[in-house]
């Protein structure tokens, strides 16, 4: 295959061990600049120039885009997905997992667990939520920082509420995060490649520093993942979108906590932990999807007027449960099962003879009218009552 690396750092460890992966594979490779790529949207067909001349032909597109350049860098990705050109890393999952707001948002919406984590903007509201999320000591994030700046541990109520009032004075977002004390300075690294992992590490902190990343002087050594830990990482990487990524979690008491999914994860660090040629493996699995590029499959199937992507959610009291999906009637009201969601585990293309259970989630392609009628009213969310003390309140 004709693989393109995206990079502004040729000479980095990560991108020269892909390279020599690939070319000792028999692939053709070259790292191109991503800055230096203009777009080009004034022809029929989305295409590319590169310093100035029309970008040649490439079955696979890898990037590695750096946090400066996010916005420009995904929308060279974008446009390598418009021109039908595989990459295993969307420019949304980069996106997506580039804002860690964004990435807790789609993560809590599939039950992955995390550290409790607020958001706040007015002053008022810090101190309320420093409490919801247990109380000091809380750690205190940067929405877009890496590997480890921007991220700072409070130790008290006040000095929380200082750091957050003067992040915010200079207009940075930022996420307030219980600190995980079990997890003692340590946290645990994942490398994903396509659905499982291919190796891990843990990541010890030096001295009093609470950072275990490696640019912070944290030191690493070779870890055997529980299942639960290589589900988690697996379904993670997936739920946002990458086929490539380097998922870092916490060793709670209760399990794994998610702490960050990274599009451009660093080899160097993981492939001298554990002896593993990682880089081989993302190249060997990427020259085994060329065929299949990238599309986004509600913007094609959605293309047919009256037509329309939906999730269908089975209820208890719902006709449905109990029947096999080729009696369910829903083909006869043209509408197309591709995925049976349930629980953590997902059934693409199910058989007719699938029997649907109560709380099962459809991905369905079909008629938006009939799709609408099978969509129950939302239930109004109740307000929290709080409790009255035992005591009276004194009014004076």
């Amino acid at each position: 295959m004709k693989l393109a690396i995206l990079s502004r750092a040729p000479r980095s460890y990560s991108t020269q061990r892909l390279r020599s992966a690939a070319q000792d594979r028999g692939h053709e490779v070259k790292v191109l600049n991503t800055l230096r790529f203009a777009i080009d949207l004034s022809s029929n067909e989305p295409d590319l120039q590169f310093r100035g001349r029309q970008l040649s032909d490439y079955d696979a597109v890898l990037p590695r885009i750096g946090n400066s350049i996010t916005y420009f860098g995904t929308a060279v990705v974008r446009q390598f997905e418009q021109m039908d050109v595989y990459t295993p890393n969307t420019a949304n999952g980069i996106t997506n997992s580039r804002d860690k707001l964004r990435c807790f948002q789609i993560l809590s919406r599939h039950n992955i667990d995390m550290p409790p984590t607020m958001f706040v903007q007015d002053r008022a509201d810090v101190i309320p939520a420093i409490h919801q999320v247990g109380g000091a000591p809380v750690v205190i994030k940067l929405l877009e920082g890496t590997q480890g700046i921007g991220v700072i541990l409070a130790p008290g109520l006040k000095v929380a509420e200082a750091i957050i009032e003067t992040l915010q004075s200079t207009r940075q977002n930022v996420l307030i995060q219980k600190f995980v004390k079990e997890s003692r300075g340590r946290d645990v690294r994942a490398l994903v490649v396509g659905d499982r992992v291919v190796a891990a590490m843990r990541r010890t902190a030096k001295g009093d520093e609470f950072r275990s990343n490696v640019h912070r002087g944290g030191s690493v050594e070779q870890v055997e993942l529980d299942p639960e830990f290589e589900r988690t990482a697996v379904r993670a990487s997936q739920i946002m979108g990458l086929k490539v990524a380097g998922v870092d979690m916490l060793e709670g008491e209760d399990g794994p906590l998610v702490m960050e999914v990274n599009s451009s994860p660093g080899l160097e660090g993981i492939e001298a932990a554990t002896k593993l040629d990682v880089a081989g493996a993302i190249i060997d699995y990427i020259d085994n999807q060329v065929a299949f590029p990238q599309i986004d499959v509600r913007e094609r199937l959605s293309v047919s007027t009256g037509y329309g992507v939906a999730e269908l959610v089975v209820h208890g009291d719902a006709d449905l449960v109990g029947k096999k999906l080729g009696e369910s009637g829903l083909r006869e009201r043209d509408i197309t099962v591709l995925t049976l969601h349930r629980g953590t585990q997902v059934i693409p293309n199910p058989f007719d003879r699938h029997v649907l259970e109560a709380e099962d989630r459809l991905l369905c392609f079909g008629k938006l009218e009939e799709m609408r009628s099978m969509i129950p009213e939302r239930p109004k969310r109740r307000a929290r009552v709080k409790k009255l003390p035992k005591q009276p309140i004194n009014e004076d």
